[in-house]
């Protein structure tokens, strides 16, 4: 029997493969937000990329995206990288990444996931990703 995500990955040459959020209630919640489209950018701390030993987005890179479980969900291709420190994160960039209602609530949310993955620093740098998804491998 084929492994599902390794047939995906090979039909993604140079893919990474990865989970959004910290539990699964989480990573249902951003895939949900993907698949509707309201959600385009995310973004982590540097210090969790090294932590995990995950390769940093690039952008034209097409990445798979993990529920919970380890199937894949969805193939996005990075649009756009940037790096922001935390304190400097701004309203403009909240929009694109759907679940926060407005930068206090986005500096409040990533706050509570940084520290709970060890990584909040208010000088943090962040890793802030704009994706486009190209197939959603759930429907």
């Amino acid at each position: 029997m084929t492994d599902p995500l390794a047939a995906v990955l090979a039909r993604y040459p140079g893919a990474v493969s990865f989970r959004y959020g910290d539990s699964a209630a989480l990573n249902a919640e951003i895939l949900a937000l993907v698949r509707a489209g309201t959600k385009t950018m995310t973004c982590d701390a540097l210090a969790a990329f090294e932590a995990r030993g995950e390769a940093l987005p690039e952008t034209g890179r097409i990445d798979i995206a993990l529920d919970w479980e380890g199937a894949p969900a969805l193939a996005v291709e990075t649009v756009k990288v940037e790096r922001i420190r935390f304190d400097r994160m701004d309203e403009g960039r909240i929009p694109p990444q759907g679940e926060f209602r407005d930068l206090a609530h986005w500096r409040a949310g990533y706050e509570a996931y940084l520290t709970r993955a060890g990584h909040f620093a208010p000088d943090a740098m962040m890793v802030v990703e704009t994706f486009r998804v190209v197939e959603d491998f759930g429907k």
